[in-house]
């Protein structure tokens, strides 16, 4: 346990970073540009990224020590970011921002790469749970993922609105470079016990195994309905990606927006610390779905009215149940699926879940600012509208979260009369307690094990490191 609260403590900086510089990015080109469609545009990229690239993540972590794979996932962030501060050295402002010319596709494109590959140590950290952390705390320690997460964002939050606010994009990116290289440095101390992973006899060693990805989620029956049922909630985050920091930034600065985003974001911890403390119950398939539910009906309601106080309101509760969902999901898979293979497993949903965020960004984002923005200002809009939505600058932004959040509940309420939910809510309740010695996933008719390089069974070894207690 002591070597992965390093590991997230660590990986919690390396996301305090990123997300730092990629919400500055979000912030100052909106506030050049006034324009939802470039904030769709860049939040619809960086999930995009993450959809394509998350599969080969994910093998990576599978073939490489956990600890290598945070490695080299910081350098090639740290030279991201480097390059974007050189661009922004050798390009006016005024070009960095013009949507129609090359610099802010190279300059956005980059910081955004860079995010992305941060991305990798997120799914190594996943594994590292199920390498270092007792089966019977798996919950617990998701729960403190989540915890983490809500810091991180807290801090990101409050100084991604200071830093450009007050210091500007320049200075914004030498504090992200900084950063970056401070979370190197620590992990080149840090020492995790994996030996190198070596593929099972007959197993492709593959760039990007899909194949294997595939044969592991279909091999825990109702898994891959399990990763639908969590792009639910990806769903409507592709909607607040593109609308949510517009219409923040209508109701604040963007000094005081980046403090409310850090004050609601106390959800996170808060929502961590109650799944750390309470776990997710008997079924965590159950329970995401009833949070997925909740997350609708609050993405429904929670700008009804242009009141500040019910959008922050709206944004904390949201955010105290976002652990619950990936902590469920987490969870499931910790279980049912074999340690040598759940870097692809978690990559591979990553890259679904991840994919229906850009789809709804890039879809809402020309919509709402080229037809339901401009129709809710017309008179016609405000009297059809006007006695659900009120009055108000931002009237169209809220039909967007009204729709969006009532087609969330709807889909919620439907998974759970599907067979894949009977299912797999089945397996989970009694699949074997370590996902080491779940079911065969090669299709040999033996059960899989994950094994170190030495062919000692790790399963055993993290048994016997719990019972040491180190």
């Amino acid at each position: 346990m002591r070597t992965f609260l390093q590991v997230l403590v660590n990986t919690a900086l390396a996301n305090v970073t990123t997300s730092f510089l990629w919400f500055a990015l979000t912030f100052w080109v909106y506030l050049e540009t006034r324009s939802v469609l470039a904030t769709g545009i860049i939040g619809g990229a960086y999930m995009l990224l993450i959809a394509f690239f998350a599969m080969l993540f994910g093998s990576i972590v599978d073939r490489h020590r956990k600890l290598q794979v945070m490695i080299f996932s910081s350098l090639v962030t740290l030279a991201s970011f480097v390059i974007a501060g050189v661009l922004y050295l050798l390009q006016p402002e005024s070009a960095l921002v013009d949507l129609g010319g090359p610099w802010f596709w190279a300059f956005s494109g980059i910081i955004l790469f860079g995010s992305v590959v941060e991305h990798m140590r997120n799914i190594a950290l996943s594994t590292t749970v199920t390498l270092l952390v007792p089966e019977e705390r798996h919950a617990n320690a998701n729960g403190m993922v989540g915890t983490v997460q809500g810091i991180a964002f807290i801090v990101t939050s409050v100084f991604s609105g200071l830093a450009i606010g007050l210091l500007g994009m320049g200075w914004t990116l030498v504090i992200a470079i900084a950063l970056t290289l401070v979370a190197l440095v620590h992990l080149l101390f840090l020492k995790v016990p994996e030996e190198q992973p070596v593929p099972a006899e007959g197993e492709r060693a593959a760039t990007i195994d899909f194949r294997g990805s595939v044969r592991a989620v279909r091999n825990a029956p109702g898994l891959f309905a399990l990763i639908i049922f969590s792009t639910f909630n990806n769903l409507i985050g592709g909607v607040y990606m593109a609308l949510m920091d517009p219409y923040g930034l209508e109701l604040f600065s963007v000094e005081a927006w980046g403090v409310v985003l850090g004050v609601t974001a106390t959800g996170f911890i808060i929502g961590g610390l109650a799944i750390a403390k309470f776990g997710l119950g008997k079924n965590p398939i159950r329970t995401m779905l009833i949070v997925v539910i909740a997350m609708g009906v609050l993405g429904a309601l929670f700008t009804i009215r242009e009141w500040w106080w019910l959008y922050a309101l709206g944004i904390w509760a949201y955010m105290c149940l976002i652990p619950a969902v990936e902590a469920s999901e987490q969870t499931v898979i910790q279980k049912v699926v074999p340690f040598r293979k759940q870097g692809r497993v978690f990559g591979f949903a990553a890259a679904v879940e991840s994919a229906a965020a850009p789809v709804t960004a890039f879809l809402i984002a020309p919509i709402a600012e080229f037809w339901l923005i401009p129709y809710m200002e017309t008179g016609s809009g405000r009297a059809t509208w006007g006695w659900l939505l009120g009055d108000g600058e931002a009237r169209g932004i809220a039909l967007v979260f009204l729709i969006a959040g009532l087609a969330m509940v709807v889909l919620a309420l439907l998974a759970f009369t599907t067979k894949s939910y009977r299912v797999l809510s089945k397996q989970y309740l009694t699949a074997p307690d370590d996902a080491g010695e779940a079911a065969d996933g090669d299709g040999d008719g033996a059960p899989d094990t994950a094994r170190t390089g030495d062919g000692v069974d790790l399963s055993d070894a993290r048994a016997g490191r719990a019972g040491r207690g180190d």
